[in-house]
């Protein structure tokens, strides 16, 4: 043990730097607008996430990407009221994260930071759009990384040849 009571081989400290963040694509559709009607009716909604990483050129750089899809349509009808779509960038500047623990970092850590711009962005938008401003509830990457995860093995499993 080191004096400073640290062992040795010890892990690096690890650091997260956001060094910017963008939207790259968004588009809101007022459907009901559009048809010109207007309504009051229980609105029910439905969010999908998508998230993807890559390296950027630059050492120690990851671009990371958070894709949203929210519908949200009557609940007794069904017709949808608005669809907003939002690619949303975070660059990162990581360093000190063990290599068999960069994927997950990644895909947890890094949106979960840039989750309040995030839900920022969509409240004001809906709101801008002529709804009630949408508050979405926290996000579980942790779940989301590992049902992707999951789903992954078994469509490896599924294509592995039976004998």
């Amino acid at each position: 043990m080191a004096e400073n009571g640290a062992t040795e081989g010890a892990q690096p400290q690890v650091q997260m730097n956001v060094l910017g963040q963008f939207i790259r694509d968004m588009s809101f559709e007022n459907v009901m607008a559009q048809k010109g009607t207007g309504t009051e009716a229980q609105p029910d909604v439905s969010v999908q996430v998508n998230l993807d990483a890559k390296k950027r050129t630059t050492e120690n750089q990851y671009e990371v990407i958070t894709k949203l899809v929210i519908e949200s349509k009557v609940k007794e009808t069904g017709d949808v009221l608005f669809v907003f779509e939002l690619e949303y960038v975070g660059i990162f500047n990581i360093s000190g994260v063990p290599e068999d623990q960069l994927h997950p970092f990644l895909l947890i850590e890094c949106p979960r930071m840039l989750f309040p711009f995030l839900r920022r962005i969509v409240s004001d938008v809906t709101r801008d759009g002529g709804f009630p401003p949408l508050n979405l509830d926290n996000i579980d990457f942790v779940a989301i990384y590992r049902n992707e995860l999951a789903r992954r093995q078994t469509e490896s499993a599924a294509e592995q040849p039976t004998q």
